[in-house]
């Protein structure tokens, strides 16, 4: 038999070789639709992508999948990156991935959603957990960068409007990988030393790349654990990130920012020049009132004349004892007419009247008799008269 015998490393290395020298498999776009997404401790991910007809099997390395913006899930349609090669261990062809981004729209756009979805859930946007803002800070800590126009805009402003409150500058990068970490620790670091009353982070506008540092979560966590009220003041009026929802404040501009922490010293004055003059006002009015009252006192006859009031009582006092004389003989007089009436009644009822008519009334040792068995025959009584008394000694009693 002339025909070669092959060994299977030998199969999958040749096949190998076919797949690797071909151009388009050496950098090719896939779109499909993600399946059994898992990302291992290694760092490494493995998921399939297929679509009606068939299934590609696919890997993304942690160097890879460590520049992934946004979290894959199962079911998401996507476009794939990357070479198509065998692993000649196991035989099985796979698309070794070097890019993932969702299919129609930017993986940035999906990774805001998917973040601002985690913390709403989470409760960070809140109204609940909004701080005020102070109403006089007298420190104000800007987070931004150095370089930029922002800063330079926010100082002018806060100047402008409030000199009386003190500027302090934290600077930090706002674009870059390094820029997340940087904001975080200035906003930790401006709350663990106490350095202002308010905090404003953010920078001027850009790009989505270019503003992505305040859509990172651990700039988001830093504001939301922040005591001190924070302002966040990114891009332009149009620009939204994950900083404006969590902030205790939100500014269209890092200008407006400035416009919103303090008050304006022009309106202040305005106010107090307003307050003042209320105020004379109504010292004015209290005097005049005084005044008024103090006139009224001054032509008051008790005043012009010190024995006036003595006199005024004196006279109230003899009306008083008039009246009182004059109640006190009504009384008598009344008093003496119902004793008189009465004294008519009770002389009518006496008995010496009935005895003056020619009546006598008899009496004994116990008292008057009033039937002959009080008096027996024998027995000593006395007869009074309208004149004077009899002692009689009874013959005989009969009914």
């Amino acid at each position: 038999m002339d025909q070669p015998i092959y060994q299977v490393s030998q199969v999958n290395e040749y096949v190998k070789a076919l797949l690797d020298g071909e151009p388009i498999l050496q950098d090719i776009l896939v779109r499909g639709e993600l399946s059994n997404y898992k990302a291992y401790p290694s760092g490494h991910h493995y998921f399939t992508l297929k679509d009606r007809e068939g299934a590609l099997r696919c890997v993304m390395f942690r160097s890879q999948a460590q520049r992934l913006r946004f979290r894959p899930e199962n079911g998401m349609k996507a476009i794939v990156r990357g070479r198509v090669s065998v692993f000649p261990r196991d035989g099985a062809y796979q698309l070794y991935c070097s890019g993932l981004s969702p299919d129609g729209v930017g993986d940035l756009a999906v990774a805001f959603e998917q973040l601002k979805a985690k913390l709403l859930e989470e409760g960070l946007f809140d109204e609940a957990h909004k701080k005020p803002l102070p109403r006089y800070p007298e420190t104000i800590a800007i987070i931004t960068s150095s370089a930029g126009a922002a800063v330079h805009d926010m100082i002018r402003i806060l100047r402008r409007r409030y000199p009386a409150a003190k500027v302090v500058l934290l600077p930090v990068r706002v674009q870059g990988a390094e820029a997340p970490a940087e904001i975080a620790g200035a906003i930790r670091y401006a709350n663990r030393w106490n350095v202002g009353d308010l905090i404003i982070t953010g920078r001027g506008g850009g790009s989505i790349e270019d503003l992505w540092a305040f859509n990172d979560e651990r700039v988001a966590r830093a504001i939301f654990d922040s005591d001190l009220p924070v302002i966040s003041a990114v891009g332009h009026e149009p620009d939204v990130t994950i900083s404006d929802f969590v902030a205790d404040a939100r500014a269209s501009t890092p200008s407006n920012a400035a416009e919103i922490a303090v008050p304006d010293q022009m309106e202040l004055l305005r106010w107090l020049r307003g307050a003042g003059d209320r105020i004379t006002q109504a010292e004015e009015t209290k005097l005049q009132l005084c005044r008024r009252r103090l006139e009224a006192l001054a032509q008051n006859r008790v005043l012009k004349d010190q024995l006036a009031f003595v006199q005024d009582r004196r006279m109230l006092l003899t009306h008083l004892q008039q009246r009182l004389g004059d109640l006190s003989s009504r009384g008598v007089g009344e008093k003496r007419r119902k004793f008189s009436a009465l004294a008519a009644s009770l002389d009518a009822m006496s008995p010496l009247k009935v005895l003056s008519r020619g009546y006598a009334v008899a009496r004994s040792e116990q008292g008057i008799i009033k039937s002959y068995r009080d008096a027996p025959a024998g027995s000593r009584i006395e007869v009074a008269l309208g004149e004077g008394t009899l002692d009689c000694t009874v013959e005989k009693g009969r009914p």
